[in-house]
């Protein structure tokens, strides 16, 4: 992965550059699923933090939980979660924003004064498409996907996880960029595509080793 495609996974379709990481323990809470697939989400998190370097912890001091997980049958099941448009507001709007673009997840970050991540809001909506998914790769994918801030067109083309014969596993280029995406020597936010040059050359360290 050279520094034109890791610029490309944080240059949003506005054009601009816009790196983030979290900046304090991610403590996750998931709503909508069996006790079984709840391990199976919360693994999955465990795992990617783990990768990453970053930590986890049982509670925000702040928020209680930060990365909060809800999946769904429709969206208009969101709206009637208590207490849920307290924290997102205009859910009723977005959730009919969703449902008429058909689309099957959603997220929202929220950010601490320095521009790092403090919270994230992960909706899936279990249409079809995302009910034939294996709930390990589907878990793997959420988990993937809010543990930076990712360009909204990073995954568009190609999913960040890939097939090891039977196994869905993460990428190992992606896997490299998350761990250099939490080295400590680099910022937590980042807006200048300069910022990709120094991603890319701890990518390239990696995959030599």
């Amino acid at each position: 992965m050279d520094a034109a495609e890791v610029e490309a996974h944080f240059t949003r379709s506005d054009g601009s550059y816009l790196f983030a990481r979290w900046g304090r323990p991610i403590v996750p809470v998931v709503f909508g699923v069996s006790e079984e697939t709840l391990s199976v989400v919360k693994g999955a998190i465990e795992a990617v933090v783990a990768l990453a370097g970053h930590k986890m912890a049982e509670t925000d001091m702040e928020l209680g939980a930060n990365l909060m997980l809800f999946f769904c049958r429709d969206w208009a099941e969101l709206p009637q979660v208590p207490n849920l448009d307290r924290l997102i507001p205009d859910l009723g709007p977005l959730c009919a924003k969703l449902e008429a673009g058909d689309a099957n997840q959603y997220r929202i970050f929220r950010f601490d004064e320095k521009g790092a991540i403090r919270a994230a809001f992960v909706f899936v909506r279990m249409d079809a498409a995302l009910a034939d998914v294996p709930a390990e790769t589907l878990a793997l994918s959420q988990a993937v996907q809010v543990i930076l801030l990712w360009s909204d067109q990073a995954f568009v083309g190609r999913s960040p996880l890939g097939q090891a014969g039977e196994r869905v596993i993460l990428r190992p280029e992606i896997g490299a960029l998350i761990r250099a995406g939490y080295d400590a020597v680099l910022p937590a936010v980042a807006q200048d595509p300069s910022h990709a040059l120094r991603l890319a050359a701890r990518v390239s360290l990696a995959q030599q080793a």
